[in-house]
């Protein structure tokens, strides 16, 4: 053992020997690089023999050197530097690395606590962990949920009271259709100081009919508003004015939404009046004012694909997607049904603060113009009617049954539509077609003449279209539409169409 014990000695000697000649060599090294006694003596030698342009050389020299020096000394502490960083970033890295192993075990036990307090849920259900719960057990829990939380829909549940033994009223209404015009228009006048023409009475009771949205558009101070304003007061219900902001996305700005952190659902007054309207036979209306200052095609999607069912009973829109024992009689299963008697009327102002309306919007609303002020006249003092809901859409339902467009007119039809087809490449659906035998007959019943409804319907659903194209492109198919116009429907009988077409050659 003794005799390996020197072997081993002398055997790592050798190694460590060289590690140290290595390492004495480097600090000779630098020792003699850094040895300015030495490159003193040389240049004292050679100083006497050294011409001026010589010593020029010289300086340059151990300029270079110094250089040189210095840069070996800055990569050096470059390389120092680089290594502590990359040193410092393994720490943090590691020191990352544990943090989160502590957050998965808190997690962890986390999880377990949870699991642990379900298992206590479970078992005071009367259930052993793993089982699942009977609908017995679902129902007492859910009834134990709704007691805790309350009433969600609080200004629902007050209507809900108010209305408890209300019983819809029979008002022995006989009125006719024109009389209805005669009435509204001499009730705004008398009451409201506003002044509308006969004519514009027709065509918007003529709207209502077709649809239940109506579009009121034209030069702001014509009186938009004030129309459907004073149609809500002539009913004896205030119309609900939903002023649409431009931050308008979706349908939680007309209805509201559910506040998942006060369990409390956020009513507006639309809703509200929706509402109210379940319980009666009368009409109601909401107001969209200055709608398209969002984009309509946003926020009320929903309701221009309800509004166009035919089947009333599929006018549902889902609130919430639960129900509680608590909520209002009429909210069922989280749902509310859309009421048949309340009208959607908005305003357009078309500027440069608003955005244009699609034909998705247009197609399933009445557009009527209002761009004239209205002429003062001496009204018969009328008061507002308490109106049947049930009567009036009895009354529109008689009149497209007794004046349906007669089939010569429906003949002019298709054969205008060809044209348009052939030479503006524009075409209307069914949708349209189906829209106008609702608004024709109502406006004819109400005093007015087959081809002006005709007339009007088409200028402001369907050329209205022309507006997509480009202008320039079909100005010389202009006069020749209007002459097939005229011969067609005969002269000057479609002013609304003709008038219109002009008024689109003009911006050419």
């Amino acid at each position: 053992m003794e005799t390996f014990t020197r072997f081993l000695y002398e055997f790592l000697g050798q190694f460590f020997k060289g590690i140290i000649t290595i390492l004495k060599g480097f600090g000779n090294g630098f020792k003699q690089i850094l040895d300015i006694k030495s490159y003193q003596n040389v240049v004292d030698a050679y100083k006497d023999d050294l011409s001026m342009s010589e010593w020029v050389l010289v300086g340059i020299a151990i300029l270079c050197l110094i250089l040189t020096l210095v840069l070996i000394f800055v990569l050096i502490y470059l390389l120092i530097r680089k290594y502590l960083k990359f040193r410092k970033q393994a720490v943090e890295q590691d020191d990352l690395m544990e943090e989160i192993a502590t957050l998965n075990n808190k997690v962890a036990q986390l999880v377990k606590e949870k699991e642990e307090i379900l298992a206590m849920k479970v078992s005071q259900l009367g259930l052993k962990p793993g089982e699942s719960p009977t609908e017995e057990a679902n129902m007492n829990n859910q009834e134990e949920q709704d007691e805790n939380q309350g009433q969600r829909f609080s200004k629902l549940a007050l209507i809900d009271e108010e209305y408890e033994n209300y019983k819809s009223q029979d008002y022995g209404n006989s009125f006719t259709l024109p009389e209805l015009c005669e009435n509204f228009r001499n009730f705004a006048a008398s009451k409201l100081g506003l002044f509308y023409k006969e004519e514009m009475m027709r065509i918007f009771i003529s709207g209502l009919a077709s649809t239940k949205l109506v579009i009121l558009q034209g030069i702001s101070g014509t009186g938009k508003t004030s129309l459907a304003y004073a149609w809500g007061k002539f009913m004896k219900h205030d119309s609900c004015v939903a002023s649409v902001q431009p931050s308008w996305r979706d349908r939680t700005d007309m209805f509201g939404y559910f506040n998942e952190f006060t369990k409390k659902f956020n009513e507006t007054e639309m809703l509200k009046e929706m509402y109210i309207a379940g319980y009666v036979d009368e009409v109601y209306t909401v107001i969209l004012d200055e709608m398209n200052l969002s984009r309509v095609e946003y926020y009320f999607a929903e309701m221009l694909s309800i509004l166009e069912m035919p089947n009333r009973d599929e006018w549902i829109i889902e609130l919430v997607p639960n129900s509680w024992k608590t909520d209002p009689k009429k909210i069922i299963g989280g749902k509310i049904r859309v009421p048949a008697n309340m009208w959607y009327i908005g305003t357009i102002n078309n500027d440069d603060s608003t955005f244009a309306v699609t034909d998705k919007v247009y197609d399933r609303a009445m557009p009527i113009d209002i761009n004239d002020k209205g002429v003062p006249f001496d009204p018969v003092d009328t008061e507002a009617q308490d109106i049947n809901f049930s009567y009036l859409d009895n009354l529109f339902k008689t009149a497209m049954q007794e004046n349906p467009i007669s089939q010569d007119t429906l003949d002019k039809i298709e054969e205008m539509d060809n044209y348009v087809i052939q030479h503006f490449r524009i075409a209307f659906g069914n949708r349209i077609v189906a829209h106008m035998k609702k608004f024709v007959p109502v406006y004819v019943a109400c005093g007015g003449d087959e081809v002006d409804g005709v007339d009007y319907f088409i200028a402001k659903k369907i050329l209205r279209k022309f507006e997509q194209l480009n202008i320039a492109y079909i100005r010389d198919e202009i006069d020749p539409y209007i002459s097939f116009l005229d011969k067609t429907f005969g002269k000057n009988k479609m002013k609304e169409c003709i008038e219109y077409l002009l008024r689109l050659k003009k911006l050419t």
